[in-house]
Protein backbone atom coordinates (compact mmCIF):
# COMPACT_ATOMS: atom_id res chain seq x y z
CA UNK A 1 0.00 0.00 0.00
CA UNK A 2 1.02 3.55 -0.68
CA UNK A 3 0.58 6.72 1.35
CA UNK A 4 -0.80 9.79 -0.42
CA UNK A 5 0.09 13.18 0.99
CA UNK A 6 0.13 16.85 0.03
CA UNK A 7 3.43 18.66 -0.32
CA UNK A 8 4.64 22.08 -1.37
CA UNK A 9 5.54 21.97 -5.07
CA UNK A 10 6.75 25.54 -5.45
CA UNK A 11 6.84 28.74 -3.43
CA UNK A 12 3.55 30.66 -3.91
CA UNK A 13 3.74 34.19 -5.27
CA UNK A 14 0.74 36.14 -4.05
CA UNK A 15 -2.49 34.17 -3.96
CA UNK A 16 -2.08 30.42 -3.37
CA UNK A 17 -2.81 28.36 -6.50
CA UNK A 18 -3.43 24.67 -6.95
CA UNK A 19 -0.17 24.28 -8.92
CA UNK A 20 1.76 25.43 -5.83
CA UNK A 21 0.82 22.14 -4.13
CA UNK A 22 0.88 18.54 -5.29
CA UNK A 23 -0.45 15.16 -4.20
CA UNK A 24 2.25 12.49 -4.17
CA UNK A 25 2.56 8.84 -3.22
CA UNK A 26 5.24 7.23 -1.07
CA UNK A 27 5.44 3.83 0.65
CA UNK A 28 3.81 3.61 4.07
CA UNK A 29 6.67 3.40 6.58
CA UNK A 30 6.79 1.11 9.60
CA UNK A 31 6.75 2.73 13.07
CA UNK A 32 10.02 2.80 14.97
CA UNK A 33 10.48 2.47 18.73
CA UNK A 34 8.05 4.73 20.58
CA UNK A 35 6.07 5.48 17.41
CA UNK A 36 2.64 4.59 16.07
CA UNK A 37 1.23 4.35 12.56
CA UNK A 38 -2.06 6.23 12.30
CA UNK A 39 -4.61 5.99 9.50
CA UNK A 40 -6.03 9.49 9.32
CA UNK A 41 -9.80 9.85 9.06
CA UNK A 42 -10.30 13.62 9.41
CA UNK A 43 -8.00 16.49 8.42
CA UNK A 44 -8.38 20.03 9.72
CA UNK A 45 -8.01 22.65 6.98
CA UNK A 46 -6.85 25.87 8.64
CA UNK A 47 -5.70 29.22 7.21
CA UNK A 48 -2.53 29.33 9.32
CA UNK A 49 -0.76 26.79 7.07
CA UNK A 50 -0.57 29.55 4.42
CA UNK A 51 1.91 31.41 6.63
CA UNK A 52 4.39 28.54 6.37
CA UNK A 53 4.26 28.47 2.57
CA UNK A 54 6.02 31.85 2.34
CA UNK A 55 9.80 32.09 2.21
CA UNK A 56 9.92 33.56 5.73
CA UNK A 57 7.63 33.29 8.76
CA UNK A 58 7.10 35.72 11.65
CA UNK A 59 9.53 35.59 14.54
CA UNK A 60 8.41 33.01 17.07
CA UNK A 61 6.35 31.05 14.53
CA UNK A 62 7.07 27.67 12.95
CA UNK A 63 9.73 27.72 10.19
CA UNK A 64 8.70 28.02 6.53
CA UNK A 65 8.16 24.84 4.56
CA UNK A 66 10.51 24.24 1.65
CA UNK A 67 9.47 22.98 -1.80
CA UNK A 68 9.20 19.21 -1.48
CA UNK A 69 8.15 19.33 2.19
CA UNK A 70 4.88 17.74 3.29
CA UNK A 71 2.21 20.05 4.65
CA UNK A 72 1.19 19.56 8.28
CA UNK A 73 -2.00 20.28 10.14
CA UNK A 74 -4.25 19.02 12.88
CA UNK A 75 -5.77 15.60 12.22
CA UNK A 76 -7.64 12.69 13.78
CA UNK A 77 -6.93 9.06 13.03
CA UNK A 78 -6.90 5.48 14.26
CA UNK A 79 -3.77 3.64 15.38
CA UNK A 80 -3.17 0.66 13.07
CA UNK A 81 0.31 -0.29 14.33
CA UNK A 82 1.98 0.62 17.59
CA UNK A 83 5.44 0.44 19.12
CA UNK A 84 4.46 2.89 21.86
CA UNK A 85 3.31 1.98 25.36
CA UNK A 86 1.06 5.06 25.33
CA UNK A 87 -1.14 4.11 22.38
CA UNK A 88 -2.80 0.83 21.41
CA UNK A 89 -4.14 -0.38 18.10
CA UNK A 90 -7.63 1.03 17.65
CA UNK A 91 -7.06 4.21 19.68
CA UNK A 92 -8.43 7.43 18.23
CA UNK A 93 -5.58 9.96 18.33
CA UNK A 94 -5.33 13.67 17.57
CA UNK A 95 -2.00 14.94 16.23
CA UNK A 96 -0.44 17.47 13.82
CA UNK A 97 0.53 15.31 10.83
CA UNK A 98 -2.45 15.99 8.62
CA UNK A 99 -2.57 16.43 4.83
CA UNK A 100 -1.76 12.72 4.43
CA UNK A 101 -3.56 9.39 4.65
CA UNK A 102 -1.13 7.69 7.05
CA UNK A 103 1.13 9.32 9.63
CA UNK A 104 4.01 8.08 11.75
CA UNK A 105 3.62 9.82 15.10
CA UNK A 106 5.94 9.77 18.11
CA UNK A 107 5.26 11.08 21.58
CA UNK A 108 7.60 14.03 20.89
CA UNK A 109 5.86 15.04 17.67
CA UNK A 110 5.86 18.71 16.70
CA UNK A 111 3.01 20.84 17.98
CA UNK A 112 1.42 23.89 16.35
CA UNK A 113 2.21 26.71 18.72
CA UNK A 114 2.02 24.34 21.68
CA UNK A 115 -1.25 22.73 20.55
CA UNK A 116 -1.75 19.31 19.02
CA UNK A 117 0.58 17.03 20.99
CA UNK A 118 -0.47 13.42 20.28
CA UNK A 119 -3.46 12.64 22.51
CA UNK A 120 -6.00 9.86 22.81
CA UNK A 121 -9.56 11.06 22.19
CA UNK A 122 -12.61 9.51 23.86
CA UNK A 123 -15.41 10.93 21.73
CA UNK A 124 -18.18 8.88 23.30
CA UNK A 125 -21.33 9.45 21.24
CA UNK A 126 -20.10 12.75 19.81
CA UNK A 127 -19.03 13.17 16.17
CA UNK A 128 -15.28 12.66 16.26
CA UNK A 129 -14.58 15.56 13.90
CA UNK A 130 -15.91 17.96 16.53
CA UNK A 131 -12.56 17.46 18.27
CA UNK A 132 -10.98 19.35 15.36
CA UNK A 133 -13.64 22.07 15.57
CA UNK A 134 -15.81 23.27 18.46
CA UNK A 135 -14.25 20.84 20.95
CA UNK A 136 -10.74 21.24 19.59
CA UNK A 137 -8.43 24.04 18.51
CA UNK A 138 -11.19 26.26 17.08
CA UNK A 139 -13.23 26.04 20.27
CA UNK A 140 -10.26 26.67 22.52
CA UNK A 141 -9.14 29.64 20.42
CA UNK A 142 -12.58 31.25 20.59
CA UNK A 143 -12.91 30.53 24.33
CA UNK A 144 -9.49 31.92 25.22
CA UNK A 145 -9.84 35.01 23.07
CA UNK A 146 -13.19 35.93 24.57
CA UNK A 147 -12.79 35.13 28.23
CA UNK A 148 -9.04 35.23 28.94
CA UNK A 149 -7.81 37.91 26.54
CA UNK A 150 -10.83 40.21 26.17
CA UNK A 151 -12.33 39.39 29.60
CA UNK A 152 -15.79 40.01 28.19
CA UNK A 153 -18.66 41.23 30.33
CA UNK A 154 -22.38 41.47 29.68
CA UNK A 155 -22.13 45.23 29.20
CA UNK A 156 -19.66 44.97 26.32
CA UNK A 157 -20.32 45.45 22.62
CA UNK A 158 -18.12 42.99 20.69
CA UNK A 159 -17.18 42.95 17.02
CA UNK A 160 -15.99 39.61 15.58
CA UNK A 161 -14.40 39.65 12.12
CA UNK A 162 -14.58 36.61 9.83
CA UNK A 163 -17.59 35.69 11.93
CA UNK A 164 -18.73 32.81 9.71
CA UNK A 165 -15.41 30.99 9.93
CA UNK A 166 -14.36 28.12 12.19
CA UNK A 167 -13.21 30.34 15.06
CA UNK A 168 -15.30 33.42 14.36
CA UNK A 169 -18.67 31.68 14.37
CA UNK A 170 -17.87 30.00 17.67
CA UNK A 171 -16.57 33.23 19.22
CA UNK A 172 -19.64 35.18 18.18
CA UNK A 173 -22.02 32.56 19.56
CA UNK A 174 -20.14 31.94 22.82
CA UNK A 175 -20.06 35.68 23.52
CA UNK A 176 -23.78 35.95 22.83
CA UNK A 177 -24.52 32.97 25.08
CA UNK A 178 -22.62 34.69 27.89
CA UNK A 179 -24.81 37.80 27.47
CA UNK A 180 -22.53 40.07 25.43
CA UNK A 181 -23.90 42.20 22.59
CA UNK A 182 -22.26 40.85 19.42
CA UNK A 183 -21.97 41.89 15.79
CA UNK A 184 -20.01 40.25 13.02
CA UNK A 185 -18.44 40.97 9.66
CA UNK A 186 -18.25 38.47 6.80
CA UNK A 187 -17.44 38.38 3.10
CA UNK A 188 -20.69 37.55 1.30
CA UNK A 189 -24.47 38.12 1.46
CA UNK A 190 -24.95 34.40 2.10
CA UNK A 191 -22.77 34.60 5.19
CA UNK A 192 -24.61 37.69 6.40
CA UNK A 193 -27.85 35.71 6.13
CA UNK A 194 -26.28 32.78 8.00
CA UNK A 195 -25.26 34.95 10.94
CA UNK A 196 -28.47 36.95 11.00
CA UNK A 197 -31.02 34.19 10.36
CA UNK A 198 -29.40 31.09 11.86
CA UNK A 199 -27.19 32.47 14.61
CA UNK A 200 -29.23 35.56 15.49
CA UNK A 201 -26.21 37.85 15.21
CA UNK A 202 -26.32 41.20 13.36
CA UNK A 203 -23.72 41.22 10.59
CA UNK A 204 -22.47 43.13 7.56
CA UNK A 205 -20.62 42.24 4.37
CA UNK A 206 -17.33 44.15 4.38
CA UNK A 207 -17.53 44.42 0.58
CA UNK A 208 -20.65 46.60 0.78
CA UNK A 209 -18.91 49.88 1.52
CA UNK A 210 -16.35 51.57 3.74
CA UNK A 211 -15.74 49.46 6.84
CA UNK A 212 -16.15 52.35 9.32
CA UNK A 213 -19.57 53.19 7.86
CA UNK A 214 -20.78 49.57 7.92
CA UNK A 215 -19.50 49.10 11.46
CA UNK A 216 -21.11 52.32 12.68
CA UNK A 217 -24.47 51.27 11.25
CA UNK A 218 -24.56 48.29 13.64
CA UNK A 219 -22.66 49.91 16.52
CA UNK A 220 -23.41 53.66 16.37
CA UNK A 221 -21.98 54.24 19.86
CA UNK A 222 -18.80 52.29 19.18
CA UNK A 223 -17.51 48.96 20.46
CA UNK A 224 -15.78 47.82 23.63
CA UNK A 225 -13.98 44.76 22.29
CA UNK A 226 -12.76 43.39 18.96
CA UNK A 227 -11.96 39.73 18.17
CA UNK A 228 -9.60 40.04 15.21
CA UNK A 229 -9.28 37.21 12.70
CA UNK A 230 -8.43 39.46 9.74
CA UNK A 231 -6.01 42.32 10.48
CA UNK A 232 -5.43 44.98 7.84
CA UNK A 233 -8.26 47.45 7.29
CA UNK A 234 -10.46 45.60 9.80
CA UNK A 235 -8.00 46.30 12.60
CA UNK A 236 -7.74 49.92 11.46
CA UNK A 237 -11.53 50.29 11.64
CA UNK A 238 -11.63 48.66 15.06
CA UNK A 239 -9.08 51.07 16.51
CA UNK A 240 -11.25 54.01 15.48
CA UNK A 241 -14.50 52.39 16.67
CA UNK A 242 -13.28 51.27 20.08
CA UNK A 243 -14.37 53.29 23.07
CA UNK A 244 -11.84 54.34 25.74
CA UNK A 245 -10.27 51.34 27.56
CA UNK A 246 -11.36 49.02 24.74
CA UNK A 247 -9.65 45.69 24.14
CA UNK A 248 -8.46 43.77 21.09
CA UNK A 249 -7.71 40.05 20.86
CA UNK A 250 -5.38 39.36 17.94
CA UNK A 251 -6.21 35.85 16.77
CA UNK A 252 -5.29 35.92 13.08
CA UNK A 253 -4.53 38.18 10.13
CA UNK A 254 -5.95 36.35 7.14
CA UNK A 255 -6.01 39.56 5.09
CA UNK A 256 -2.25 39.26 4.78
CA UNK A 257 -1.81 35.51 4.34
CA UNK A 258 -1.96 35.64 0.53
CA UNK A 259 -0.49 39.17 0.29
CA UNK A 260 2.41 40.05 2.55
CA UNK A 261 2.17 43.71 1.46
CA UNK A 262 -0.98 44.44 3.52
CA UNK A 263 -0.02 47.53 5.56
CA UNK A 264 -0.39 47.85 9.29
CA UNK A 265 -2.88 50.27 10.85
CA UNK A 266 -1.89 53.94 10.37
CA UNK A 267 -3.87 54.94 13.48
CA UNK A 268 -1.97 53.07 16.19
CA UNK A 269 -1.71 56.21 18.30
CA UNK A 270 -5.35 55.67 19.22
CA UNK A 271 -3.98 52.90 21.45
CA UNK A 272 -2.43 55.70 23.50
CA UNK A 273 -5.15 58.32 23.20
CA UNK A 274 -7.93 55.91 24.21
CA UNK A 275 -5.95 53.70 26.59
CA UNK A 276 -6.65 50.59 24.53
CA UNK A 277 -5.28 47.11 25.21
CA UNK A 278 -4.25 44.76 22.38
CA UNK A 279 -2.89 41.26 22.90
CA UNK A 280 -2.03 38.47 20.51
CA UNK A 281 -2.52 34.87 21.58
CA UNK A 282 -2.40 31.25 20.45
CA UNK A 283 -4.50 28.42 21.81
CA UNK A 284 -1.41 26.33 22.57
CA UNK A 285 -0.54 28.61 25.49
CA UNK A 286 -3.87 27.84 27.17
CA UNK A 287 -4.27 24.06 26.93
CA UNK A 288 -5.02 24.02 30.68
CA UNK A 289 -8.41 25.54 29.78
CA UNK A 290 -9.36 22.86 27.28
CA UNK A 291 -11.42 20.77 29.73
CA UNK A 292 -13.37 23.83 30.88
CA UNK A 293 -14.00 24.83 27.27
CA UNK A 294 -15.19 21.35 26.33
CA UNK A 295 -17.61 21.16 29.26
CA UNK A 296 -19.21 24.48 28.35
CA UNK A 297 -19.24 24.07 24.58
CA UNK A 298 -20.45 20.46 24.61
CA UNK A 299 -23.36 21.53 26.77
CA UNK A 300 -24.35 24.24 24.29
CA UNK A 301 -24.02 21.80 21.40
CA UNK A 302 -26.11 19.18 23.18
CA UNK A 303 -29.05 21.48 23.85
CA UNK A 304 -28.90 23.16 20.45
CA UNK A 305 -27.97 26.62 21.68
CA UNK A 306 -24.71 26.58 19.71
CA UNK A 307 -24.92 25.92 15.97
CA UNK A 308 -21.92 24.30 14.33
CA UNK A 309 -21.56 24.15 10.56
CA UNK A 310 -18.94 22.26 8.60
CA UNK A 311 -17.68 22.47 5.02
CA UNK A 312 -16.57 18.90 4.28
CA UNK A 313 -14.45 17.76 1.34
CA UNK A 314 -14.04 14.04 0.69
CA UNK A 315 -10.79 12.21 0.02
CA UNK A 316 -7.16 13.23 0.27
CA UNK A 317 -7.37 14.22 -3.39
CA UNK A 318 -9.71 17.07 -2.34
CA UNK A 319 -7.41 18.49 0.36
CA UNK A 320 -5.80 21.05 -1.97
CA UNK A 321 -9.21 22.23 -3.21
CA UNK A 322 -10.40 22.45 0.40
CA UNK A 323 -7.48 24.70 1.37
CA UNK A 324 -7.97 26.96 -1.64
CA UNK A 325 -11.71 27.23 -1.00
CA UNK A 326 -11.19 28.09 2.66
CA UNK A 327 -8.54 30.74 1.92
CA UNK A 328 -10.78 32.33 -0.72
CA UNK A 329 -13.71 32.61 1.70
CA UNK A 330 -15.85 30.03 -0.10
CA UNK A 331 -16.47 27.85 2.98
CA UNK A 332 -18.63 28.35 6.06
CA UNK A 333 -17.78 27.17 9.55
CA UNK A 334 -15.11 24.54 10.04
CA UNK A 335 -13.39 23.30 6.86
CA UNK A 336 -12.54 19.59 6.97
CA UNK A 337 -11.28 16.84 4.71
CA UNK A 338 -12.87 13.45 5.37
CA UNK A 339 -10.78 10.43 4.38
CA UNK A 340 -12.16 7.01 3.58
CA UNK A 341 -13.07 5.08 6.71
Amino acid sequence: MMNRHVRLARRPIGKLRSADLELVETPIPDPGPGEVLIRNTWLSIDPSIRIRLADTTPNGYLPPLQPGDELSGLALGTVVASRSPEFAIGDLVSHTLGYREYAIVGTQAQTIGGYGAPARIDAGQLPIQWFLGPLGSAGLTAYVGLFEILELTTTDVLWVSSAAGAVGALAAQLAKLRGTTVLGSVGSPEKVAYLRDELGIPAFDYHDGPLPKSLAALAPRGIDAYFDNVGGDHLTAALDALRPSGRIALCGAIAGYDDSAVPGPPNLFTMVSKGLRMRGFRAGSFTHLEDSMRREVSGYLADGRLIHRESVFDGIESAIAALLAMLSGATVGKTLCRLDT
